[in-house]
C-alpha cells in the first residue's frame, strides 16, 4: 500500500460548488439518455468521478472527497490498489477474454481453488472443499445459491429475513423484502420465499435477555414457516448491509445453523457487503464460528471489476448436474481473467495487509467516539456498527433526514450513503486501509454535521 502523506493533505479541498459546472452538464447529458428510473439527480447531486486512489475520490470539476463508502464496499483495499491495478494491465496485455465454460482461462481454475482454501477448506481443517458458481454481479451468486438450494433439497421455499437486499433479478429480488422495489414487480415474482424478523444487538451494550427473547421469537417463527415441508433453504445476511448496517446477537447464526440441521435445511450467507474483513474477519460467518453451506461474494472481491461467486460445499455443490457440454448455470463473462485476476490479486493483497489493520479494534474505538460525539443528540436513535461497517439511525426528530445529510456531507467533500428499509440510517464503509487520523477526521465532521 502507499505511504499515506500528512492528514491534511487527505482532507478535502473543494474548488468548485458541488457540484461543480462539468458535472452538472453530465448530469443534464445523463438525465436525457438513462432510463429515469437509475440516477437521481438534483440540484445537490450527482457529482461525476474523473479518479481516485486510496480514500479519495475527485470529480470532473477538481473536487476532491473522503469516500466513507468504499464505492459501496468495493474498495475496501482502496481505490486504485496498486497490487489489483498491476495485475489487470499484465492480464489486460495478455488475455482480457476467454470463453469461461467451454475454454477458459487459467486464472478461472486459480481462483476458484483460492476461494476453496479461504472458505470451507480452511474452516474445516482441510476435511472439506468449497465449489465455486462465478458470476457477475451480486444477485447472481444468490440466485446461484437459491438455484443449488432447490437441487440439493428439492425444496422450493427459501426463508429470508425482514430488511433484507439480496439484489434486484427475480430469483434474488424474490428473497429481497423492500416492499419499493417489489411491488412493480410482483405478479411476476416467483412467490417461493417468506419472511423472519431480523433479530438487533443492542449497543452500546449487550441486553442478554432482550436478545433471547428476540431469538425465541425468530425461531418459533422458522419452526412455524418449516412445518409446511416446502422451505429447503434459509438466506441470510450475517450483518444486514442495505437494510441499515444491522449486527445481530451473537447467538443469531447458531441458531440458524442448528434450525437448519434439524430441519434438513441449507444456510445460504450473503456477505457479498459484509464479507472480506468488512467486519474485521475474513468472513462475518467467523464471528460466530459457524460453517454455512453457501456463501455468496461479490463487491471487495476484485475492487474494481464486476465478480461474484456463490461457494459451495463439495458435497452440496454435487446436487449440480455433471457438464456434457452445455452448462445449465452459465453467462458470457463468467470466469473472465481480467476480473478473476483481480480478485487473486485483491485476495493476496487482503492476506498481506488486512490482518494488521487491526480492524475490529481500530473500528469499535471510532465506534465510541462517534457515539461519544453524538451522545444527547436529539432525534439520534443508534449508532451501530462491526469493523468498519457503521450506521447512524435517526428519527423524525433529527430535524434532517439521512438523505439531506448526505447532501450535506457532500458539499462538505464527504462521500456518505443514506440506508435501511425507510433511509433512516446513514451508512458509513470506509477503506480498510484508509489511516485512522483521517477517518477520525471526517467522522467528526460528519458528527458537527448532525449536530448543527
Amino acid at each position: 500500500m502507499r505511504a499515506p502523506s500528512a492528514i491534511e493533505d487527505q482532507l478535502p479541498k473543494l474548488v468548485t460548488p458541488v457540484p461543480g459546472p462539468r458535472s452538472r452538464r453530465l448530469a443534464r447529458l445523463l438525465k436525457r439518455h438513462e432510463a429515469p428510473t437509475v440516477t437521481y439527480v438534483s440540484e445537490k447531486t450527482p457529482i461525476f468521478w474523473e479518479r481516485a486512489a486510496d480514500a479519495n475520490v475527485w470529480d470532473v470539476d477538481g473536487n476532491r472527497f473522503v469516500d466513507l463508502v468504499s464505492a459501496f464496499g468495493v474498495a475496501s483495499l482502496g481505490h486504485a490498489c496498486p497490487a489489483v491495478t498491476r495485475a489487470v494491465r499484465r492480464q489486460a496485455r495478455r488475455l482480457p477474454h476467454a470463453m469461461g465454460d467451454v475454454h477458459p482461462a487459467a486464472q478461472k481454475a486459480r481462483l476458484c481453488r483460492r476461494l476453496s482454501e479461504l472458505t470451507f477448506a480452511r474452516w474445516t481443517g482441510g476435511r472439506q472443499r468449497g465449489q465455486t458458481l462465478l458470476g457477475n454481479s451480486g444477485f447472481e451468486a444468490v440466485e446461484a445459491a437459491i438455484k443449488t438450494a432447490r437441487l440439493h433439497t428439492r425444496r422450493r421455499g427459501v426463508i429470508a429475513f425482514e430488511g433484507s437486499y439480496h439484489g434486484l433479478g427475480y430469483g434474488a429480488l424474490e428473497a429481497t423484502s423492500r416492499r419499493e422495489f417489489r411491488e412493480p414487480f410482483a405478479d411476476q415474482l416467483g412467490r417461493f420465499a417468506a419472511f423472519a424478523p431480523y433479530p438487533r444487538k443492542k449497543f452500546p451494550a449487550r441486553d442478554e435477555a432482550e436478545e433471547a427473547r428476540q431469538l425465541r421469537f425468530v425461531e418459533e417463527r422458522l419452526h412455524a414457516l418449516a412445518a409446511s415441508g416446502e422451505f429447503g433453504a434459509v438466506l441470510v445476511e450475517p450483518v444486514q448491509g442495505r437494510g441499515g448496517e444491522v449486527v445481530p446477537p451473537p447467538g443469531f447464526l447458531p441458531m440458524l445453523r442448528d434450525f437448519c440441521d434439524r430441519r434438513g435445511m441449507l444456510l445460504l450467507v450473503d456477505e457479498i457487503y459484509c464479507g472480506l474483513w468488512r467486519t474485521g474477519r475474513w468472513f462475518a460467518v467467523e464471528h460466530s464460528g459457524v460453517v454455512p453451506d453457501v456463501i455468496c461474494l461479490g463487491k471487495a472481491l476484485t475492487g474494481c471489476l464486476p465478480l461474484s461467486a456463490c461457494v459451495g460445499k463439495s458435497d452440496v455443490m454435487a446436487a449440480w448436474p455433471e457438464s456434457s457440454g452445455e452448462a445449465i448455470h452459465t453467462s458470457t463473462f463468467l470466469g473472465n481473467p481480467l476480473a478473476c485476476a483481480a480478485a487473486l490479486a485483491a485476495l493476496k493483497a487482503f492476506e498481506e495487509v488486512a490482518p494488521a489493520l487491526r480492524l475490529m479494534e481500530n473500528g469499535a474505538d471510532l465506534l465510541a467516539a462517534l457515539r461519544a460525539k453524538l451522545d444527547g443528540v436529539r432525534g439520534i436513535r443508534d449508532v451501530r456498527g462491526i469493523g468498519y461497517l457503521f450506521a447512524i439511525e435517526m428519527d423524525a426528530d433529527a430535524g434532517v433526514s439521512p438523505a439531506d445529510l448526505c447532501d450535506r456531507l457532500l458539499a462538505q467533500g464527504v462521500i456518505a450513503i443514506p440506508s435501511g428499509p425507510k433511509n433512516e440510517a446513514l451508512a458509513l464503509a470506509p477503506p480498510l486501509v484508509a489511516p485512522r487520523a483521517l477517518l477520525e477526521a471526517c467522522f467528526a465532521r460528519v458528527a458537527a454535521a448532525i449536530r448543527q
